[in-house]
C-alpha cells in the first residue's frame, strides 16, 4: 500500500482533515454536466466568498 503512505500517516498522527482541490473537482464534474444542468449546488466551505 506506498501509495496509501500518507493518508496511513495521517491517520496514525490523527491529521484527518483533507481537502480536494478545485481543479480535479471541475475535471470530474464534466462527466456529470447533463446532471447538473438547469441545477443549484452549493458547497460547504469556511469562506463564503
Amino acid at each position: 500500500m506506498a501509495g496509501n503512505a500518507s493518508l496511513n500517516r495521517a491517520g496514525i498522527a490523527k491529521q484527518d482533515e483533507f481537502y480536494t482541490q478545485l481543479t480535479d473537482i471541475e475535471k470530474e464534474l464534466r462527466h456529470y454536466r447533463r446532471h447538473f444542468e438547469g441545477k443549484t449546488v452549493f458547497c460547504n466551505c469556511d469562506d463564503p466568498r
